[in-house]
């Protein structure tokens, strides 16, 4: 019985993932176990399942064919452990979560590594990245966003706290060039602007009747690392408009002053998100209560 699934895992991988060598990386194995398992299996089926080029290998129609039945099986072996998993309440196997890269590292990721300290047979994988990925083309079973979400219908989301984000400039620069008092006034001041992809991030900031306005800022200032721009503020180079949690250290060691204190101020939303599915692990779902439970604490200030 075994040997009727043996290469089922590699073949799905190396559909999901794009190709053999991206599956080989994603099982730990060379590309040719990868291309040899999958050879065993279509062999063993009488049918052939890849196209295959000197650089791609795309699905045959046979090939699509075994692919839906398979995730299908796949699907509900893992709801059968979800089921197992919830009736015995202990966390075990492995959670895969991508993460923003700074959000990730100062806020998201010590929740998680106490989570993972409390179950001792989880396995938990954490990726960083701004990329926004495809939790199921990459295999992740969760992500942590920051900002708007898209439409797409094969996913959940759970919001998980409201992080405010600060104006903000170094004592040095506002000794020299003076507070921005209006929207108006901005244009009269050195900016720090996040740019990616030849866009910069939208400032919403507050107009005398403090209602948020959404402001494209122009500079001649552009980074396209959060960090960065709050050590070029640090450096007295401009105005920064930057989530508080990253600069909370340094407006307590008085490197930075947060502007516009007693005006409403803009928040970026931040949201668990996961592959719509029936059942959903007790990992994963105990995983996302303690982000939810624990992120907001640390914008309380």
């Amino acid at each position: 019985m075994r040997d009727r699934f043996d290469g089922v895992q590699v073949f799905v991988e190396a559909v999901e993932t794009g190709g053999f060598a991206k599956a080989a990386e994603r099982l730990s194995l060379t590309r040719s176990a990868v291309g040899k398992a999958i050879a065993r299996l279509e062999e063993r089926l009488g049918v052939r399942l890849f196209h295959r080029t000197t650089r791609t290998q795309s699905l045959t129609e046979d090939g699509q064919q075994y692919y839906e039945r398979c995730v299908r099986a796949i699907e509900e072996l893992r709801a059968g452990e979800s089921l197992l998993e919830s009736g015995r309440r202990e966390v075990v196997g492995r959670l895969r979560v991508s993460l923003p890269v700074l959000f990730g590292r100062y806020c998201a990721a010590p929740i998680l590594r106490a989570y993972a300290r409390q179950h001792e047979k989880l396995e938990l994988e954490l990726s960083f990245s701004d990329r926004r990925i495809d939790l199921i083309a990459d295999g992740f079973d969760l992500a942590v966003r920051n900002g708007v979400l898209g439409n797409g219908t094969a996913l959940h989301a759970r919001r998980l706290a409201s992080p405010r984000k600060a104006l903000c400039a170094s004592p040095a620069y506002l000794a020299a060039r003076g507070e921005p008092r209006s929207l108006s006034d901005l244009s009269e001041h050195d900016t720090l602007v996040f740019w990616r992809n030849d866009h910069g991030l939208i400032w919403q900031l507050p107009d005398a009747t403090g209602a948020l306005i959404d402001l494209s800022v122009t500079s001649r200032l552009r980074f396209d690392d959060l960090e960065v721009i709050a050590d070029a503020a640090v450096d007295g180079m401009g105005l920064a408009w930057l989530p508080y949690w990253l600069i909370h250290d340094r407006v307590q060691a008085g490197e930075l002053v947060e502007l516009w204190t007693d005006r409403p101020r803009a928040a970026m939303e931040c949201y668990a998100v996961w592959p719509t599915t029936q059942y959903l692990p007790l990992r994963s779902r105990l995983a996302i209560d303690a982000l939810a439970t624990e992120l907001p604490k640390r914008f309380v200030v």
